[in-house]
């Protein structure tokens, strides 16, 4: 691990103050062919899409359908994918896993307890996530520190211990300002759900809209007590 914290440590210093292009393209050109984005359809994701479509069309783009998402990120899957011709590849939940969990559990199993809640994410999400990720070396995502407090201490380029491998956050240092420039500007496909007060879109029945003064993540299991809001995808930085 003290290899590979020496080899994290390098690459931030090598990419200090790099701009989104130059940090992708670092990466893409020491881990060619490894290197995949996965995308949640939010703004920092979008402006990601744009980014890798127009400049590293190599770069596989990957989405996770939970099966409970808003029919919006559904219609921004297809919308995105005619703007700029490309593929999004969708990994689905193992059915076997979501089918003993729904019917042991109930439907609405992560409304009962934290446990529950992280089990149908682990079975939704990060169990998808791990085939999306696998043979690469390289894992880009959207994350930014004014996303929530739990992510303030995350670097431009982190170690991730659950999947063993580089995690590139290109837009760590953005502000959601210097985001919305960018949507606008470069006329960058979005969710309509962002207009209707949600700034961290995931699942249906675990999202609500945000209210004036709470961080962007507080709509995101707001029954939970507690600012780390995560679904267990991005908590291995070291």
């Amino acid at each position: 691990m003290d290899v590979m914290q020496n080899s994290i440590d390098q690459y931030n210093k090598d990419l200090l103050s790099a701009s989104p292009v130059r940090a992708i393209e670092y990466f893409n050109t020491l881990f060619p062919g490894q290197c995949v984005f996965s995308t949640s359809l939010g703004v920092e994701d979008q402006v990601l899409t744009r980014i890798i479509a127009s400049e590293f069309p190599t770069i596989r783009i990957v989405t996770l359908d939970t099966g409970r998402l808003f029919e919006e990120t559904y219609e921004l899957i297809h919308i995105t994918e005619l703007k700029y011709k490309i593929k999004i590849e969708v990994y689905f939940p193992d059915h076997t896993l979501v089918e003993n969990m729904v019917n042991s559990k109930g439907i609405n199993l992560f409304y009962d307890s934290v446990e529950n809640r992280k089990e149908c994410c682990h079975n939704r999400k990060i169990e998808p996530l791990t085939r999306a990720l696998k043979g690469s070396k390289v894992w880009i995502t959207g994350l930014r520190k004014e996303q929530s407090l739990a992510r303030a201490g995350v670097s431009l380029v982190n170690w991730d211990n659950t999947h063993s491998i580089i995690k590139l956050n290109p837009l760590i240092d953005w502000s959601e300002q210097e985001i919305w420039s960018a949507i606008h500007t470069k006329k960058i496909p979005y969710s309509s759900l962002h207009d209707k007060g949600f700034p961290s879109i995931g699942c249906r029945p675990c999202t609500r809209t945000v209210l004036p003064g709470e961080d962007s993540r507080s709509g995101r299991w707001w029954w939970e007590n507690g600012s780390k809001k995560e679904c267990g995808l991005h908590l291995n930085e070291e």
